[in-house]
């Protein structure tokens, strides 16, 4: 999966301007490896907060302003 996801990285033509994956309107990721990022998103998101708290609310932050605006549909 870690492999995926960085390939995924490297070719996203929007990596030098966007700011998180869940806040971008094109989908880089096949179906399955989107819901196996989900499933390890569900895993690793509570566990960020103690390791990294300021991206955590960073991430919550660009989501909500995403969500605000109409850009990003609710899950």
């Amino acid at each position: 999966m870690i492999d995926y996801a960085t390939l995924r990285i490297n070719k996203c033509p929007f990596m030098e301007t966007k700011t998180f994956c869940s806040a971008c309107k094109v989908h880089c990721y096949r179906k399955e490896e989107r819901e196996q990022i989900r499933a390890v998103m569900r895993y690793a998101g509570p566990r960020m907060l103690l390791r990294h708290p300021v991206l955590v609310i960073r991430h919550l932050l660009v989501e909500w302003k995403e969500k605000r605006e109409g850009r990003l549909k609710a899950v």
